[in-house]
């Protein structure tokens, strides 16, 4: 058994580091980071733990546990993904941060506004980085819309629609994401991401109206949110029937409309140009073209970076973070 690391301050890791990565919660966002952090040269992941002895059974080459508690005991982790259902991020991530280990979680980082100073404080306490996995920060298509608003290349933006649609979550272990106070519901666990996204890109809205559809068996919602010189329509689902899971975006600007559907990136200009960005390969400098990327492993690599470098991965503020509970708390 090693000894539990003393927590650090921030410093640059040496040349030639590999981390050590152990990931808690081996369902199914778990099929996302484990690729990512088995194709970074830097970390290794060395174990996972899930009670479910069955969803380890893929990894024989891994440390395997179904306690947690024995797994940051026996192994000697620098960093701790966290891929559990919503309820037990905040616990986990206090309990693996005051080791001394970097802790990344998955979204939300909590249903309660408090928990994000509570984990934030442990973060600085301990000398660690801490930070939540709102991917769409790291999705370049999200990250074009954003620097087309800031740069007001085509104008300034006066609409915006966000679509999240999807069918019911039967399959949930122990039917966690059907059960509101353990998973808030599409709120917390589906709208969170385009909400996150306007926080990010655009700040707190001055004005939210908000129609809803709920009953046992599905879970529907709009939102429009108002910002000066602009609005948002939002619209996010877990329908009853088998609807197959889509996302979409389209951002009206006053010289060009930024669409992302059906799988394509589309930029259609007022000149009547119209530039099909999905999947490109970064053109000549001035041109807007999107890389082939996994946004996954961009937030997981910026994570590590982050650690790597010796600073705190800030694109995740925990003050957004906060402003997002409190808006999905009105809904």
């Amino acid at each position: 058994m090693t000894q539990t690391k003393t927590p650090q301050n921030h410093t640059t890791a040496p040349s030639g580091t590999r981390l050590k990565v152990g990931l808690v919660g081996v369902g199914g966002i778990s099929g996302a980071h484990i690729p990512a952090w088995e194709a970074m040269e830097e970390t290794e992941l060395v174990a996972l733990c899930d009670i479910r002895q069955e969803c380890l059974e893929p990894y024989p080459e891994k440390h395997l546990y179904t306690d947690f508690s024995r797994m940051l005991e026996q192994e000697d982790l620098d960093i701790l993904d966290i891929c559990l259902p919503t309820y037990l991020h905040a616990d986990t991530a206090i309990q693996a941060l005051s080791k001394g280990i970097h802790v990344l979680c998955e979204k939300p980082i909590s249903l309660n506004g408090a928990d994000v100073d509570r984990v934030y404080t442990a973060a600085r306490e301990y000398h660690v980085n801490f930070m939540v996995a709102q991917v769409l920060r790291f999705w370049p298509e999200y990250e074009l819309a954003k620097s087309l608003y800031d740069s007001g290349k085509y104008g300034q933006l006066l609409t915006a629609s966000m679509t999240r649609l999807g069918s019911y979550p039967a399959w949930s272990w122990d039917g966690w994401m059907m059960d509101e106070a353990r998973s808030g519901l599409v709120p917390f666990d589906l709208h969170i991401h385009d909400l996150d996204f306007l926080v990010y890109a655009f700040g707190a809205p001055r004005d939210m109206h908000v129609h809803r559809s709920r009953r046992p068996e599905q879970d529907y919602l709009q939102v429009v949110y108002d910002y000066p010189g602009f609005f948002v329509t939002t619209q996010a689902s877990w329908y009853a029937a088998p609807y197959p899971f889509t996302s979409a975006f389209r951002f009206q600007f006053e010289r060009a409309i930024l669409a992302c559907e059906q799988g394509e990136c589309i930029l259609y200009e007022t000149d009547g140009t119209i530039r099909n960005l999905t999947g490109k390969a970064t053109g000549e400098t001035g041109s807007i073209n999107l890389p082939k990327s996994d946004a996954y492993a961009n937030e997981i690599r910026y994570f590590k970076d982050c650690i790597l470098e010796g600073r705190f991965p800030d694109k995740v503020k925990p003050e957004e973070l906060e402003q997002v509970i409190g808006l999905l708390k009105q809904i």
